[in-house]
């Protein structure tokens, strides 16, 4: 039997080529892995990269900005307040706090930076992070802040090192700054560093100073940590810190780091909202014109444009410095006659309505609740009417307007309808005649709280500013002049004639009778006989047609009545009327936009003026001077006198005491629920309308509730600012006379005896419309 062999085998000894084989052969093995891990991921198997395209044209969800006529912005619409800005924008401050505090080899390196990686790696990020400035460009650019798996970590970090030096060859390191500064978020709405400067100091970034830049720059590594409205302690150190690397990176002085180091974060805060700012009601107007023009004007692939996030530039005919004085004109007087409304309501069972019944008042308040937010939610909460109208008399706390600021209460929601209903509401629109820019758009007293527009959608009883439509078409088809004279003596249509179905019988409203009276005078102090003789003769047919021309886009009823006024039209049409007068008989449509542009500056809607030819040059005029009449001897003399008159009190701005040329008209409707005010100088029309939301809720009194009180001292206020504005060119000269004019309109009139206050009586009451 054979013997087994029990002797173990020896391994031989390995020697030092084997050890270095192995290693060879592992790093080799390792330098290949990560050459593929990134050629993977440059090649896009490890989740999507961006295209050559998306490197050009990155997706940076911009704001669309709205610039007035003078360049100023006056709004945005946006997901992200966002707005780009160039690199020769920023302030020399930013951008050295930028590169001295997040990446001081910034101009050395090519998108990573070799030694900070390294070292941040030995120190397993225990240290800090090692991300450069276009490191942190493409995170913000292409994936946001990543997953907080380790493996999907290396993924990203590694995609975020591609796209870095894919950068960097496609941008300048100038270009790179601009596009990090656009797309870092600052908290507070502040997206970019554009509206981050408007934010919290109220100024372009050009302006910001170095304190300023230290602390926006600071705020980067943590914005809600180092929210300087928040928390200003920590924002005070952390600015500290970036000027500290400042002076490290010889940008700042020591000495200036110490002086500034010690003062206080001095912030003007302006939080951007779509509620706030200037021209409220003219933004969303645009708004819902954008709605319907992003469906008809697409973008060059097809796509409709995203008004929100593709940062287009809208450039709108609106001048800030005129529409700043259109709100403050609305405010003044609007404030100011507030005071004396409430004053009159006192006592009144159905405030603010007037000589309507309990039961009426009800049934306002009723469908009030039904049309509220609050009874919508609710509903969809499947409360039960009764139910809900309960809720309504709960007191519970809310916040209020009020002509002093916002105002805590504690009120039942039914009240606090009541008192809103007091609120007296303005519209106001300015307009350019020879080119049809609107300068001025004021849809209401404040769009937080009042959001109906009174400009573009509120269409009102016009009363005696619809006159000069009746005059204007005797002139062209009777061939009248404004010193041809009419008896104002008692007058009747009689049943039958002009579609009438009762027999109607005008009446002025002091039942007074003037006798012979020349058109020019007629129409200075509303005169109801003369405007209703005057439709007799042309018919109402031929004056509504004049006043489709005129671009006037409401129903109006084909009745002789309409001679005073009992038709409602908006502000908006208005204006672009009266406009046709002063453009020499050319109607042009009302504008708001010059040009669009896309984010590259190029220009994707320039609009073509709409106009056609409604009167001649010589009615026109003969218009023009009817209509001075009434700022000359009428119901609106008050803008060329020093006296007063009744409600002399309310008078925002008076007296006014202008020498120049005015054309304009007053307007009241029935029971004083709508006054108006349309004034004209050669080159700016304006429009203005006072009234409460509902007709039912008006003054007591024609005093107050007439034009001459609750409109025209709106418009002389505001043509005070225009006038003491050095930049506004707004003409005092006289209207241009045609060529060979021939129709006469320089009137004689008697030398003026004791004067009065031709206003009180410049309106109609209730029963002159015979409707």
């Amino acid at each position: 039997m054979a013997l087994k062999n029990n002797t173990k085998k020896i391994s031989p000894v390995k020697d030092m080529k084997y050890y270095q084989k192995k290693f060879w052969q592992v790093f080799f093995y390792s330098i290949g892995g990560i050459f593929l891990f990134f050629l993977f991921a440059s090649w896009g198997l490890f989740g999507k990269m961006p295209s050559f395209d998306d490197l050009e044209n990155p997706n940076s969800n911009l704001a669309t900005e709205i610039i007035s006529s003078d360049g100023v912005t006056l709004g945005k619409f946006y997901n992200e307040n966002r707005t780009a800005i160039k690199y020769k924008d920023l302030p020399k401050s930013l951008v050295d706090a930028l590169v001295s505090t997040e990446d001081e080899r910034f101009y050395e390196h090519s998108g990573i930076d070799a030694r900070r990686t390294f070292g941040a790696a030995v120190k397993l990020g225990s240290n800090g992070g090692a991300s450069t400035i276009t490191q942190q460009l493409a995170k913000l650019l292409f994936h946001g802040e990543g997953s907080k798996f380790i493996l999907f970590r290396l993924i990203q970090k590694a995609k975020e090192w591609i796209i870095a030096v894919r950068l960097e060859r496609q941008y300048t390191k100038n270009e790179i700054i601009a596009l990090y500064f656009n797309q870092v978020d600052f908290v507070n709405g502040a997206v970019g560093i554009r509206s981050a400067a408007k934010v919290y100091f109220n100024k372009e970034p050009r302006d910001l100073n170095v304190e300023e830049s230290a602390l926006l720059v600071g705020m980067l590594t943590n914005p809600s940590l180092f929210n300087p409205v928040r928390r200003p302690e920590k924002a005070i150190k952390r600015r500290n810190v970036v000027l500290g690397q400042l002076v490290r990176n010889n940008h700042l002085e020591e000495s200036a780091k110490k002086i500034l180091e010690r003062k206080p974060i001095v912030l003007d805060f302006h939080p951007e909202s779509h509620l706030d700012g200037t021209a409220t009601y003219f933004r969303e107007y645009l708004r819902d014109y954008m709605k319907n023009w992003v469906k008809e004007n697409k973008r060059p692939d097809g796509e409709e444009y995203d008004i929100y996030g593709d940062g287009l530039k809208i450039y709108v005919t609106l001048d800030s410095k005129i529409q700043e004085h259109a709100e403050e004109a609305v405010q003044e007087h609007v404030k100011n006659l507030q005071e004396e409304f409430f004053i009159q309501q006192k006592g009144n069972k159905t405030a603010p309505f007037v000589n309507i019944t309990e039961a009426e008042t009800d049934k306002i308040f009723k469908q009030a609740m039904k049309n509220s937010e609050r009874w919508r939610i609710l509903k969809a909460d499947d409360k039960t009417d009764e139910e809900i109208l309960a809720s309504f008399k709960v007191k519970t706390k809310m916040t209020v307007f009020s002509w002093k600021g916002d105002r805590d209460t504690i009120m039942t929601p039914l009240d606090s309808i009541r008192y809103y209903k007091h609120f007296l509401q303005a519209g106001l629109m300015s307009m350019e005649p020879q080119t049809g820019q609107i300068k001025a758009w004021v849809g209401g007293i404040n769009y937080k709280y009042f959001q109906y527009d009174h400009v573009g959608k509120g269409s009102r009883q016009v009363g005696s500013t619809f006159k000069p439509f009746v005059y204007a078409t005797a002139i062209e088809q009777l061939g009248m002049s404004p010193c041809d004279t009419l008896l104002d003596a008692p007058f009747m249509i009689r049943k039958g004639r002009h579609h009438v179905t009762e027999d109607w019988e005008p009446r002025n409203s002091d039942n007074k009778y003037r006798g012979m009276m020349t058109l020019k005078k007629a129409l200075a102090n509303s005169v109801n006989i003369i405007s209703a003789k005057l439709i007799d003769r042309t018919g109402p047919e031929a004056v509504v047609e004049l006043t489709k021309k005129l671009g006037v886009t409401s129903e109006i009823p084909v009745q002789p009545s309409i001679a005073l006024g009992a038709v409602d039209i908006t502000v908006q049409d208005m204006v672009a009327a009266y406009s046709t007068f002063a453009n020499q008989g050319v109607y042009i449509k009302p504008q708001f936009i010059s040009r669009i542009e896309d984010k590259n500056g190029a220009v994707v809607f320039e609009p073509v003026p709409e106009s056609h030819d409604v009167l001649s040059k010589d009615v026109s005029f003969a218009v023009i001077k009817l209509l001075e009449g009434v700022t000359e001897g009428g119901s609106g003399e008050r803008l060329r006198t020093e006296g007063g008159g009744s409600g002399d009190h309310r008078w925002t701005g008076y007296p006014y005491v202008f020498k120049n040329p005015i054309a304009g008209k007053t307007g009241t409707s029935q029971n004083q629920s709508d006054g108006w005010f349309i004034g004209m100088v050669p080159n700016l029309v304006t429009g203005v309308w006072v009234g409460c939301e509902d007709r039912s809720a008006h003054f007591k009194s024609i005093t107050y509730g007439q034009g001459a009180t609750a409109a025209l001292p709106i418009w002389g206020y505001f043509m005070k600012k225009c006038y003491e504005d050095p930049d506004l060119q707004i003409s005092k000269d006289e209207f241009e006379r045609p060529e060979n004019f021939s129709i006469k309109v320089d009137c004689y009139s008697a030398p003026k005896h004791v004067a009065t206050d031709s206003t009180d009586t410049e309106e109609q009451n209730p029963d002159e419309f015979g409707l």
